[in-house]
């Protein structure tokens, strides 16, 4: 398998080390000992039986998976910001080479660093899913069989949440040909070596058909609830899986899909609310999200401590705020900051758009990630907010007209923060599904759906400074498929 040549080669039991070790660290684990902080034992192959050899440990392989997906590299931070800098929001103030010049600027190749490290990390956390799937399996009498398939929901949501993530960036949309351009290896079977490297790509709808085929497993055997409003907010149950569906399915353009997916969480009529398992529904006021990382809003958050940090400049205030981090990100001011539907009293202008910072020359900073030098702030995955846009572009898209529950579902985000810049009407279809977009824009921003959001719709990335744009038929409107994976993967191709 690619990641353990090309990115564990050698080191691959050290690295697999501290990874487990990270779990130790994650404010929801509290089973580890000094025994194992210490010495820590990784699952590295299934006949590993003492990584399952009692419930504690079992556990801690679960939140093992969490802290493989949540590394600063994938989606502890880097990946928010891949997505959303490759669209026009954000101008590059620092001009440093490491930190996602090149994704700004479109000039990334296949020996690039940004989608090589993404790639690599992406590509271990599944492994690393893989090997605990089958170890479960193996191991069938250490938990009871309830827990198990908990555990397993989990495990698959994950795999599904890190495929979805991967095919929106390596891959084209979905939309473009429904699923028939290549899209990445299909990896469902963990390795320990290097045996099963060559493996095709399988097309983007096979494996948009595999994250859908997971999160309905997951969906039938996950929790309704988790135990506290932090578990709920940082391991998934039912509505998680379920919000990420109405994702998946709007990438696809499958929007009945969505709506039907949003309606098991969604209710009919205002104050939107899911009258089933954990009772998600939108915070009076958009700041409580961003100081409490743990209300109903919050569907999937990675959560951060002083004691398990991003790493060094992969936390999202590192690269948008000056002083606490390197602020290498100003807001653009031909961005959505300078469109008229993003008004002045707007509480999500006024509470995260600032630029009052000492010796900053008035650049214009977002500021939804504050805390510095530790950057602590949890990385939002999965928003209330989030499912509801879906939901309402999904309506809008499917009516012969002006959908009224789509104006309400959009006025509920809107009326949040600016209620006297509600829609009353709309003059036709186009214009609600324009303005459905536009709020997506404003309620998003700097949560890594940009770029994603104009792929989906095959437009152009947008042009920004001296950067022109990319048209769709350019080769680098895509990510590259990383060299080190086209060199021990025979099989694979790069892309056309």
């Amino acid at each position: 398998m690619k990641n353990h040549t090309s990115y564990l080669s050698t080191n691959r039991r050290m690295f697999l080390k501290a990874a487990v070790l990270s779990v130790c660290l994650l404010p929801v684990v509290t089973s580890c000992s000094e025994e194992e902080l210490l010495e820590p034992k990784p699952l590295t192959s299934l006949a590993d039986v003492e990584a399952f050899s009692n419930p504690d440990r079992v556990l801690a392989q679960v939140n093992g998976l969490y802290s493989s997906v949540k590394n600063g590299q994938f989606l502890g931070g880097r990946y928010f910001i891949y997505v959303d800098v490759r669209g026009e929001e954000f101008l590059n103030v620092s001009n440093n080479g490491v930190t996602a010049l090149q994704t700004w600027n479109h000039t990334n190749n296949s020996g690039s660093n940004e989608p090589t490290n993404l790639w690599n990390q992406a590509y271990l956390a599944i492994n690393r899913i893989n090997l605990f799937l089958e170890g479960l399996d193996a191991n069938p009498t250490v938990i009871d069989a309830a827990l198990a398939s908990q555990y397993k929901g989990e495990a698959r949501f994950l795999r599904a949440l890190t495929y979805l993530s991967m095919v929106q960036l390596y891959a084209q949309p979905y939309t473009k040909d429904n699923g028939a351009s290549l899209g990445l290896p299909l990896r469902l079977q963990g390795e320990v070596g290097t045996g099963n490297n060559d493996l095709v790509r399988s097309t983007v709808a096979q494996v948009y058909a595999q994250i859908l085929e997971d999160l309905n497993f997951a969906e039938q055997n996950l929790a309704a609830t988790n135990a506290s409003a932090a578990l709920n907010t940082t391991r998934a149950h039912k509505n998680t899986a379920i919000a990420l569906k109405t994702r998946a399915y709007l990438a696809m353009g499958r929007y009945a899909d969505v709506v039907t997916e949003a309606a098991k969480i969604v209710s009919a009529t205002a104050p939107y609310r899911a009258a089933t398992g954990v009772a998600h529904q939108l915070q009076a006021s958009v700041t409580t999200v961003f100081t409490n990382y743990t209300t109903t809003e919050s569907i999937l958050s990675m959560p951060m401590s002083s004691n398990d940090l991003p790493g060094t400049q992969n936390g999202l205030a590192s690269y948008y705020m000056p002083i606490v981090g390197i602020g290498d990100y100003s807001l653009n001011p031909n961005g959505i900051i300078g469109n008229a539907a993003f008004t002045a009293t707007d509480a999500r202008r006024t509470s995260f758009v600032k630029n009052d910072f000492t010796g900053d020359a008035g650049r214009i900073r977002l500021t939804k990630f504050p805390t510095g030098p530790q950057h602590t702030d949890y990385v939002p995955v999965i928003r209330y907010a989030e499912v509801l846009l879906n939901l309402a572009e999904a309506k809008a898209r499917l009516a012969a007209g002006v959908d009224a529950d789509a104006l309400a579902l959009l006025n509920a985000v809107r009326g949040r923060s600016t209620p006297t810049a509600v829609y009353a009407t709309m003059a036709d279809k186009a214009a609600l599904v324009d303005a459905i977009l536009l709020e997506r824009r404003i309620e998003l921003l700097g949560e890594g759906f940009r770029s994603n959001d104009l792929l989906r719709q095959n437009l152009p990335l947008p042009a920004k400074a001296n950067i022109q744009a990319v048209t769709v038929a350019a080769s680098v409107y895509i990510w590259p498929i990383p060299q080190g994976e086209l060199n021990v993967n025979k099989l694979a191709v790069p892309n056309p």
